[in-house]
């Protein structure tokens, strides 16, 4: 039972196919006519045996290296805000001037009614209450 069937490797690896999973139904060993091999337990167990890689911590125990560590990201970041900013299409000045006038018109037109609006509102409750 500790057994594990698997594909046979073939010569060209395409890209996607994890090596390791089990061959479900239906895929393309069934169909192309592969006969699947068998792994050993202690093939399975020197797979589980593989070191992993250790991330090492993003602040350093000395506050020098720490601080250090703070101003090496904040260069990065500045850095990678130039790239960003080289990439923005900026306005000419007269789309500038023309939004910057559609949105002060807009401005005034909406205070009005508004203002309309509040005048007309606090007069009718006036007349509901006397």
């Amino acid at each position: 039972m500790g057994r594990i069937q698997r594909k046979k490797a073939s010569p060209k690896k395409k890209k996607g196919i994890d090596e390791g999973a089990a061959p479900q139904a239906n895929t393309e060993a069934a169909v192309e006519g592969a006969v699947p091999a068998v792994i050993s337990d202690k093939d399975t167990a020197k797979r589980q045996a593989a070191p992993q890689k250790r991330s090492l911590p993003a602040v350093k125990s000395t506050q020098g290296g720490a601080v250090r560590n703070f101003i090496e990201k904040a260069l990065q970041f500045l850095r990678e805000v130039k790239v960003e900013l080289k990439k923005v299409t900026w306005p000419t000045r007269k789309q500038a001037l023309g939004s910057t006038l559609v949105v002060i018109i807009l401005v005034i037109i909406i205070s009005l009614f508004l203002g309309v609006v509040d005048i007309s509102l606090s007069s009718l409750i006036r007349l509901v209450f006397k």
